[in-house]
């Protein structure tokens, strides 16, 4: 017969509908049950090794850093408020920063260089040379070595290379002046 009974129809529906849910079910009960903050914390005791492009299309790596001289890390985003806010709350206190190597780290494409060039303009970081600051795409090395999910992320370094404190957002200036002076 090539009419079907609507009961049928509706039967058919009903056991395509049950095999969906059990395909589902199933599916969702081998899914990855680890949340990110259950996610083991990364070991980053030390200065991790890094290759930036920077503004200027030339490259900086861990062998730029001086010897015996505390590096503070900041993985940012130049479109990123907080990272915005953290410079512009960092700016008066850059004489307090002078004697620390500070590494700007971003994830940004290189066809993308003009933003970086323009974050380095608009917080005149062409008076503080003791920053570097470049992005490390396409690798992202650094923000797999940190677990990055947020910006800015900071990390601090003694001048032995040692980790002095890491923020996962952007601190106080108190807590971050407080955390270079341990370096």
């Amino acid at each position: 017969m090539l009419w079907e009974s609507p009961m049928n129809n509706i039967k058919t529906m009903k056991r395509i509908f049950f095999f969906l849910s059990l395909i589902i079910i199933v599916g969702c009960s081998q899914a990855q049950t680890t949340s990110p903050e259950k996610l083991p914390a990364p070991n980053i005791d030390k200065i991790p090794a890094f290759r930036l492009l920077t503004k200027d299309s030339t490259y900086i790596t861990n062998a730029n850093l001086k010897k015996d001289k505390a590096v503070m890390i900041i993985y940012f985003a130049p479109d990123c408020t907080h990272c915005q806010r953290l410079m512009y709350e960092m700016k008066p206190d850059m004489p307090k920063f002078k004697g620390i190597q500070i590494v700007m780290v971003t994830f940004i494409q290189t066809n993308m260089l003009k933003m970086l060039k323009e974050f380095y303009r608009d917080y005149n970081f062409a008076a503080y040379p003791n920053i570097m600051m470049g992005t490390e795409y396409p690798n992202y090395v650094v923000q797999r070595y940190y677990n990055v999910s947020t910006t800015p992320y900071i990390a601090i370094y003694d001048h032995k290379g040692k980790l002095v404190k890491a923020f996962e957002k952007a601190p106080k200036m108190a807590e971050l002046e407080a955390a270079i002076k341990k370096s």
